[in-house]
């Protein structure tokens, strides 16, 4: 009987027990950005239908004016970045005058300069924006009086042309662009 009690008691006892689970899922945050312009024909008259190119071909002369229309498009699910815009322009000894210099219209358009280093420019990109599209400029003119200078006669094609690289870097863990550029795109090349 003793035995049959012991039994009994230890087949219905149980072990307090509990479990539970944490799962972490990840993602990977990202900057992405593309560069392009309209497509033009020789004369700078954009094409129809509009379409978004790479690189275009130009002839240039004095008192033209060219549609180039270069614009960094901004995916909508980047991180908070620093966009950044280089333009080497080698047009620069042939351009009208004023408010229509390249230089001039990036600054209307709201790029900021970055200090100490010549071509760059750069603006803030919220990822609380969709996709944004930032012009750097819209285009450019060739003076009246450009087919009468030194540059003109001494023009070669391969080394006269508007080049702009766009660059794009988390603004997460950078106190300035300075700071961004200088740790990525604007430091020196590894010997």
């Amino acid at each position: 009987a003793v035995l049959l009690v012991v039994a009994t008691v230890m087949g219905t006892m149980a072990y307090l027990t509990s479990t539970d689970t944490v799962t972490n899922t990840f993602t990977v945050g990202k900057v992405a950005i593309t560069l392009d312009e309209a497509k033009v024909n020789q004369n700078g008259e954009a094409v129809t239908p509009a379409v978004r190119v790479k690189e275009n071909e130009y002839k240039l002369i004095p008192g033209h004016s060219y549609t180039k229309d270069p614009t960094v498009h901004v995916a909508a699910d980047s991180e908070d970045s620093y966009i950044f815009v280089k333009v080497e322009n080698g047009i620069a000894p042939f351009e009208a005058a004023g408010d229509t210099t390249i230089t001039k219209q990036i600054e209307k358009n709201q790029w900021n300069v970055l200090e100490g280093v010549t071509g760059v420019y750069y603006k803030e990109y919220t990822s609380a924006n969709a996709q944004e599209d930032l012009e750097v400029f819209k285009n450019f003119k060739i003076a009246d009086t450009a087919g009468s200078s030194t540059e003109w006669k001494n023009f070669n094609a391969e080394t006269t042309k508007v080049t702009v690289t766009a660059y794009a870097v988390q603004r997460d863990g950078f106190s300035t662009a300075k700071d961004a550029w200088t740790a990525t795109f604007g430091a020196p090349a590894n010997p």
